[in-house]
């Protein structure tokens, strides 16, 4: 009689264990349904994910890539960088004696010479040879930007100038109003036909370099010129080549801070080459190489004879 009491007592607490055992699950599902409901209600998309805040445009990376354009965009015509008149005074036997080097981008590189013998028979010559090299640089994310390239490059030139094997009685010194770095490099150079007076002036100007190499020389018993005389129309010519290539920038300087020959500011602006062009160094003769070359009047004046 008892034993069926008992069984009925038990089987309403099982009941009871089961029944909240099964009601366990279903409060997680509950509650893990509401906090996803409460995410979405606050994102509006549950997979959503929050926003930076930073355009691929403003990345650090742009903007540390990022350099200032050069100044200069192109160069004037190298054999038209000087005047009649400065050519008169330079080269007065070598006016038609222009001769351009070949470049396969003008607007990057170039660089025209000049040569003039003045033979006055039993009395002697005179001779004078004259080269002017141009050099743009452009500004490049990975290189960095044009003057400074620039700026490397004139120190490289002004070095070679003043390092030249053979020469004696060298100097150099800074030419004042002359782009925005200047420097003079006077030696002579001895050779068999002469002593050779040689100047070397290199100009940096905004994103250009100008070398300008001009030599003379006494022959056949003629005195030699004055070393002082041939430097400063050395300087004079090089800052007439400063303003042709302000000049030829007018309409296509990009700072349009750069003057041009009048020294108005450029207004205007335009694309330029490719960087990895420019940032190359000139095929021209370096000023030691030229001057080497150059100091022999039997080569140069037969070359354009």
């Amino acid at each position: 009689m008892h034993r069926p009491a008992q069984r009925v007592g038990r089987a309403p607490r099982l009941t009871r264990i089961l029944v909240s055992a099964a009601a366990v699950p279903v409060m997680l599902v509950a509650a893990g349904c509401s906090s996803d409901s409460g995410s979405d209600s606050g994102s509006g998309s549950g997979d959503a994910k929050p926003s930076t805040g930073t355009s691929a445009a403003g990345s650090p990376d742009a903007t540390a890539n990022a350099v200032k354009e050069a100044a200069y965009a192109t160069l004037p015509k190298p054999c038209s960088v000087l005047s009649k008149k400065t050519l008169d005074e330079l080269v007065p036997k070598g006016l038609k004696s222009a001769k351009a080097g070949q470049s396969n981008d003008a607007a990057t590189r170039g660089n025209c010479s000049w040569n003039s013998l003045d033979n006055k028979g039993v009395k002697g010559s005179q001779f004078r040879w004259l080269n002017v090299s141009l050099l743009r640089f452009d500004s490049d994310a990975a290189r960095g930007e044009g003057n400074q390239l620039a700026q490397t490059y004139y120190e490289k030139q002004v070095k070679d100038a003043q390092t030249v094997t053979g020469a004696k009685g060298s100097g150099s010194a800074p030419v004042p109003g002359a782009g925005d770095a200047s420097t003079a490099v006077h030696y002579d150079l001895k050779k068999k036909e002469g002593t050779f007076k040689q100047q070397t002036v290199v100009t940096r100007v905004e994103n250009v370099v100008i070398t300008l190499d001009y030599n003379g020389a006494g022959l056949a018993g003629d005195k030699a010129p004055g070393a002082d005389d041939l430097t400063k129309a050395a300087e004079k010519a090089a800052k007439e080549v400063v303003a042709a290539v302000a000049t030829a920038n007018r309409d296509g300087s990009r700072s349009g801070g750069a003057p041009d020959r009048s020294g108005a500011p450029s207004k205007s602006a335009s694309p330029s080459a490719s960087a990895s062009k420019s940032a190359k160094p000139s095929k021209s003769p370096s000023p030691s190489k030229s001057a080497s070359k150059s100091a022999s009047p039997s080569k140069s004046a037969a070359a354009k004879s």
